[in-house]
């Protein structure tokens, strides 16, 4: 039993770790605040591995990361309360995804194709949730004049979580059809 918390804090580390890293991949579409968050997939990948628990712990640590790494660094943590909303607490939320571990470990192939859709859209629709909310509150004197500050926070945050959502759900079938042995529980 000891042995296998060990594997599973060591698979957390190591998601967490790999979704930091991909944010050094460019990612920011279109829009210039719109951006497609390559680290969802690694924690998609854990929470349909090893459930929600430790899913949620792997965003915790990749939130924590994110900010000190790249937030703190380009001026997007505004302040505290804004700074533990959009990065331990949104990135945290992610590991929501791991809904869907039961239902993607037990299932027959159709089960776990839907559990596997349900996974990625709860998981990023979770993380855009608190993104959102911080865009209204804390970004919203960026909106264009006239713009409410909703309903600019909805178009960037709702266009990152559905640009975010696409390639994460791409990326994990491809890795459920072509290594389904990283999704499976060993």
């Amino acid at each position: 039993m000891a042995r296998e918390r060990v594997r599973i804090m060591v698979e957390v580390a190591v998601m967490a770790a790999v979704a930091t890293a991909l944010h050094v991949i460019p990612h920011t579409t279109g829009v210039s605040a719109i951006e497609l968050e390559w680290g969802m997939i690694p924690i998609v990948v854990l929470a349909l591995r090893r459930g929600m628990g430790p899913a949620m712990m792997g965003g915790l640590i990749w939130g924590v990361l994110d900010m000190i790494l790249f937030g703190l660094a380009s001026g997007s943590v505004l302040n505290p309360i804004q700074g533990v909303v959009e990065y331990p607490i949104a990135f945290t939320c992610a590991g929501l995804a791991g809904v869907a571990y039961r239902a993607f470990q037990q299932g027959g192939p159709g089960r776990r194709r839907l559990a596997l859709v349900a996974a990625v859209c709860v998981g990023t629709c979770a993380k855009y949730f608190w993104h959102f909310i911080a865009g209204w509150i804390f970004w919203g004197s960026y909106a264009p004049h006239g713009q409410a500050a909703w309903l600019y926070s909805l178009v960037i945050n709702g266009g990152s979580a559905v640009v975010t959502m696409v390639a994460t759900l791409i990326a994990v079938i491809l890795v459920d059809r072509l290594a389904p042995q990283l999704l499976r529980k060993p």
